[in-house]
């Protein structure tokens, strides 16, 4: 964290941080270890993961491809037969995608990263949230989001752009999912003590993006010179993990460790309760 006191006691408590091998995602999971957490991470690269582990202290290390539901599921199952508790989960993984890709199950690629990642995983680890919540007193959902949702808008009709594909236009709609996604998720988890939050990281100077090559990779590195740091990106993502300031705040949305209101589509509680069915269809076998 930085200098400004807003740290919490990590002493004792268990994260899970996705996409931790590189960076906002490593910031966090590192810092966190450091503020005394125990700290797992999940990559796709089994080496990667191992050596990202070692160095940052984690506790252990679940190697998976998230943009495969059948994979999420399995490291969701993973976690929980080594973790008691789960105190802090930090769904960070996420990618843009310059040309239209399918997983292996069919499923566009932005689509089911970027959002039924953080849908299958957080509703498959639920149960110990609810669990540590009853135990501790609290614990949180923190989704990466980001500005980008601010252009994103929701095509129920073709979400996963089959027609007419753009990077940055599947992007921006999964990133309004996010916070959707949050916004439904707070309120079937109000009681409990689970809290979710997302938020804006900032346009990080990191890999991000770099797996695509042509216009799109040579424009995000034209714009990397007006970039924060990897540090500086990771701020909110710890903000909102591990500081007292946040304890019971859920459904919000987060910028440079302060709650900013999101987009008008942002707030359409109608539209998160719809996405969270249609989500539900996606992963179906997978959320019963």
């Amino acid at each position: 964290m930085t200098a400004t006191g807003k740290a919490g006691d990590m002493n004792g408590k268990t994260v899970l941080v996705t996409g931790a091998t590189g960076g906002i995602g490593k910031v966090t999971a590192r810092t966190l270890a450091r503020l005394g957490a125990r700290v797992v991470i999940v990559g796709r690269n089994p080496a990667k993961t191992a050596a990202v582990a070692r160095e940052i202290g984690a506790a252990s290390q679940i190697v998976a491809d998230l943009s495969v539901m059948s994979e999420v599921r399995r490291a969701a199952a993973e976690f929980q037969a080594q973790e008691r508790r789960l105190d802090v989960l930090v769904n960070n993984a996420g990618a843009v995608v310059a040309r239209r890709q399918e997983t292996p199950e069919g499923i566009e690629m932005t689509w089911a990263l970027n959002h039924l990642n953080y849908f299958l995983l957080t509703h498959e680890l639920t149960g110990l949230l609810k669990d540590t919540a009853q135990q501790t007193g609290e614990s949180r959902v923190v989704s990466v989001s980001s500005s980008a949702h601010a252009t994103g808008k929701m095509h129920w009709d073709d979400l996963e752009y089959r027609r007419g594909y753009s990077s940055f236009g599947a992007y921006g709609q999964s990133k309004l999912a996010n916070i959707l996604f949050t916004r439904e998720l707070s309120r079937r988890l109000a009681g409990t003590g689970v809290t979710a939050n997302a938020l804006h990281p900032g346009f990080v100077k990191s890999g991000f993006g770099h797996n695509n090559s042509g216009l799109l990779s040579r424009a995000i590195g034209l714009l990397s010179v007006f970039a924060v740091s990897e540090e500086q990106g990771a701020q909110t993502s710890l903000y909102l993990a591990s500081s007292p300031e946040v304890k019971g705040v859920s459904g919000r949305y987060f910028s440079n460790q302060q709650e900013v209101k999101p987009q008008p589509q942002a707030l359409d509680d109608a539209a998160a309760a719809r996405l969270w069915t249609v989500s539900e269809a996606y992963t179906e076998g997978s959320t019963g």
